[in-house]
């Protein structure tokens, strides 16, 4: 059974940077791209950052600078360093992975970025 855990949400001051963790089980996490998703209030999912078996990346423009997606296969583990956060930044973020015409998400964790 996939199960994808995120972990390292939390409340930071605009400004200042959070690192989420998303640890993966049930895949052979090597053979899987990965993103990051996240929900503002009231607003739909949106593309945060992607991450492919090789190591290439891609951002939304919107993050483009200051966040940085990595994995640690060793470790089945997709990071998303988040850094300069503003208050628009303020979201459920979800890890996502997809195999064989299935979709995967994490629980979500929520990042609020507030004074």
């Amino acid at each position: 059974q996939v199960q994808l855990v995120e972990s390292g949400g939390g409340l930071v001051q605009p400004g200042g940077s959070l690192r989420l963790s998303c640890a993966a089980s049930g895949i052979t996490f090597n053979l899987y791209a990965m993103r990051w998703y996240r929900q503002p209030p009231g607003k739909q999912r949106e593309l945060v950052a992607a991450i492919t078996t090789g190591g290439n990346t891609n951002y939304a423009d919107s993050v483009k600078g200051r966040f940085t997606i990595a994995r640690d296969n060793a470790k089945m583990t997709v990071y998303l360093q988040m850094n300069s956060l503003k208050p628009e930044d303020t979201a459920v973020y979800y890890c996502y992975t997809r195999w064989a015409g299935y979709d995967y998400w994490g629980q979500g964790t929520q990042v609020t970025v507030s004074a």
